[in-house]
């Protein structure tokens, strides 16, 4: 399972991290913005679920965050984040969180989805689709064959926020393929530009960009690496591994457009490592994750921002 979450200013941030054997998260938060990344073998389902434990770390690292993308989620009966998200609310008594989901993917038998957890007094879920229906549903030139789970896009208002519009498009790459996804990430960008007219997108989740899954004279032939306007939040020298014996900078928070760029809380960009702050043996928090959610904070406006200082 992983997590992203992008959050303001004012409140904590969140990170990736992966609720099986790799999740990463992204959040947005009024003050920071943080993403679950993903679960590869170690995914989020019904077992995870109903393990009180486990379930406890990840509504602690959840409660940090206003926004985040859980990745990795493999769960048929459909009951595992109906669950978490009612379990979340119970914890936390000042919000009131919501969610909203990929259908199921995979290319041959084993499935996951995309899942984004978020405050529903605080974000607002404008138009979310399922990468390749971009055109009215309909498939774009470039078909689905290069991914192996299709790109989960979701165009979210932040009223608290400096940036008030933004776009969140969650991948979970394939080793295998993983640069040729990243690279394809681009023509799902340009995409989103022409259907919604915005250039600030959030590219997130577990891209699996860093050690032997890249080389570096191809990685520099990526697109999404290439271009100058766009900006790699989590850097290549982080790790986003709970292991210690590995050090890789998988998980990633990838940004694009002015506004979003500015609205972005310096150096807040970072994985969250929740095995230190919850002080569990590295056999714990593998339990929970393999990935450790990385994190983005969003300046929050100043009206806001003071109205929780009082």
């Amino acid at each position: 399972m992983q997590f992203s979450c992008l959050s303001p200013s004012t409140l904590p941030v969140c990170s990736q991290y992966t609720t099986g054997q790799d999740i990463q998260e992204t959040a947005l938060h009024s003050t920071r913005a943080d993403l679950p990344d993903k679960l590869a073998q170690r995914s989020f389902g019904e077992a995870k679920a109903n393990n009180k434990k486990i379930m406890g770390i990840l509504i602690k690292i959840l409660a940090r965050c206003d926004l985040c993308l859980i990745q990795e989620v493999r769960d048929a009966k459909g009951e595992a984040i109906p669950t978490l998200v009612k379990d979340l609310n119970s914890f936390v008594k000042s919000h009131a969180y919501s969610y909203v989901e990929s259908k199921r993917l995979g290319k041959k038998t084993y499935k996951e989805q995309y899942v984004y957890i978020y405050k529903k007094d605080v974000l607002q879920v404008r138009e979310h689709c399922q990468y390749p229906e971009l055109e009215g549903g309909e498939r774009t030139n470039n078909d689905t064959e290069v991914f192996s789970r299709e790109p989960f896009i979701v165009r979210f208002h932040s009223p608290t926020t400096l940036v008030k519009d933004f776009v969140l498009v969650g991948q979970h790459t394939c080793p295998k393929t993983a640069m040729k996804e990243i690279d394809e990430l681009y023509t799902v960008f340009n995409g989103i530009c022409k259907k919604w007219k915005t250039e600030n997108v959030v590219i997130l989740g577990d891209l699996n960009a860093a050690c032997s899954y890249i080389t570096i004279k191809g990685f520099r032939a990526v697109r999404l690496r290439s271009d100058p306007k766009f900006r790699w939040l989590i850097g290549d020298e982080q790790d986003t591994t709970v292991r210690q014996k590995t050090h890789c900078a998988y998980d990633r928070i990838v940004i694009h457009g002015r506004e979003m760029i500015s609205g972005i809380v310096p150096d807040s960009a970072k994985p969250f490592n929740f095995k230190e702050e919850f002080r569990l043996t590295e056999e714990e928090a593998l339990e929970v994750s393999d990935h450790f959610p990385v994190e983005v904070d969003l300046k929050p406006i100043h009206r806001y921002l003071l109205r929780h200082e009082l």
